[in-house]
């Protein structure tokens, strides 16, 4: 039972702290949609999402004003599509139909996001998969709401360099053929390693082929809140500060269970998991930067950043399974520049640096995100900060992830603007010294040895 304290505890903390839950994400799996002639695959495809989804964003509405909680965004992912085109794709512009017929449909259903342009590819590639691949460019540059992404790492198969090679010469096709836009297609792509099969959160959600036809997954956020509850502990123990977390933690979690059940009966579609991550926006008081400084800190990347962005991720954890049986996808608190004032302001002081971002990421939900650098950069120095990330989420057995955007035409200090949720962000320097001779060898890391548990 959710009691009258706690409706007028959860109405402030949506009032005054940035309470919201960022997303409801149907994942619907297309593998029923598989056929070998691409126009009827494409027909199929479109009529499944449009079929299933079609009352996602009326559902969502109906939730936010019976209960007064904002729901921010209203979200679709698709069994990746390197699966369901193999048979009817024979080249990357064949894929590239199938993209287009995905933002048709997000269209049609009316939501922000269509993720699962994506390729599954940690230990090898099909030719299928490698035209994916070579099609995000063109698809990303000809679609609003299409999200790509690619595994290209596990701690189970090692780490397929062939795919991060081929990559980071994909994510400076995506920037020059979408720099009219300052490159944001580069925003709407994520390489993973160890990628969740049910991650709500874009550009990286896919509807794995372990799950159900159709689930309904949830991400809540609430990095106000928890900066709020720690102002009433400063310089208390470690013990209280802990304590804190977990229990604020705890309510944002049942907002989102709420939230999921709700969605789910309406829909007639089984409810799958709530992702806690603390996900931030642009708007101030709504940082996981600024709860670092909270817990001690100057700036984000000041001594003690990477110590105390740990035990944020592991209370919010404690906390929220808790709250919920069913907690998955990424779970854990993000932390993209453009996206997190506070991270910008750590930018811009010095203080924090692409260096100190990887180390962060040892400990973090996810992986450097969302990082604007100069449009210059080499394809092997982007393959390699992809490879370095990979090599962090393969020997920690976790999820990371690497979304940088190379600005063409800007350099070092200035700003670009991406506007809505994505924010702005000061360009950031990269080490300049080349690892051609590393990236451009053939083949895969080989998975660490404690990989091996069977």
């Amino acid at each position: 039972m959710i009691t009258n304290w706690e409706v007028i505890e959860t109405n402030h903390m949506i009032e005054k702290e940035n309470l919201d839950v960022r997303t409801i994400t149907i994942g619907i799996s297309l593998l029923d949609c598989i056929d070998s002639d691409l126009d009827k695959l494409n027909e199929k495809i479109y009529n499944k999402i449009t079929t299933v989804a079609k009352d996602l964003v009326k559902t969502g509405q109906e939730i936010e004003k019976d209960y007064c909680i904002p729901i921010v965004n209203k979200r679709i992912s698709v069994t990746p599509i390197a699966l369901v085109g193999s048979a009817a794709c024979k080249s990357p512009e064949d894929f590239v139909t199938i993209a287009e017929t995905l933002d048709r449909a997000a269209h049609t259903v009316g939501v922000n996001f269509i993720g699962g342009y994506s390729a599954l590819v940690s230990k090898g590639m099909t030719p299928a998969e490698e035209n994916l691949i070579r099609s995000i460019p063109q698809a990303l540059a000809t679609t609003e709401l299409v999200c790509s992404s690619v595994n290209v790492g596990s701690t189970k198969t090692g780490i397929n360099m062939d795919a991060v090679r081929l990559i980071g010469e994909m994510i400076k096709e995506t920037a020059e053929l979408t720099k009219e836009n300052d490159s944001l297609g580069c925003a709407k792509f994520v390489v993973f390693c160890n990628a969740p099969d049910d991650n709500p959160f874009m550009a990286g959600a896919f509807h794995g082929v372990t799950e159900a036809d159709a689930v309904i997954n949830v991400g809540v956020s609430g990095p106000g809140v928890v900066k709020t509850a720690l102002e009433k502990v400063r310089g208390e123990s470690f013990e209280v500060l802990c304590e804190t977390i977990k229990k604020t933690a705890f309510k944002v979690t049942r907002v989102g269970q709420l939230v999921a059940k709700e969605a789910s009966k309406k829909l007639g579609i089984p409810f799958g998991i709530i992702d806690l991550s603390l996900a931030p926006t642009p708007a101030v008081g709504d940082s996981v930067a600024d709860i670092l400084c909270e817990i001690g800190l100057e700036y984000a990347g000041a001594p003690g950043t990477t110590a105390a962005l740990a035990l944020l991720n592991d209370q919010v954890k404690k906390g929220g399974i808790m709250a919920s049986s069913y907690v998955g996808g990424l779970s854990g608190a993000f932390i993209p520049v453009s996206e997190d004032q506070g991270m910008i302001d750590a930018v811009v002081a010095g203080a924090l640096t692409l260096e100190k971002l990887e180390a962060m990421t040892c400990v973090c939900s996810v992986g450097l995100d969302m990082i604007a650098i100069p449009g210059d950069t080499k394809a092997t120095t982007i393959s390699g900060i992809i490879a370095d990330e990979m090599a962090i989420g393969m020997i920690n057995q976790k999820t990371t992830a690497v979304r940088v955007i190379p600005v063409i035409g800007k350099g070092v200090g200035e700003v670009v603007e991406f506007g809505g949720l994505l924010g702005y962000a000061p360009i950031m320097p990269v080490n300049s010294f080349s690892c051609d001779d590393f990236i451009n060898r053939k083949g895969r890391i080989p998975a660490p040895v404690h990989s091996f548990k069977n």
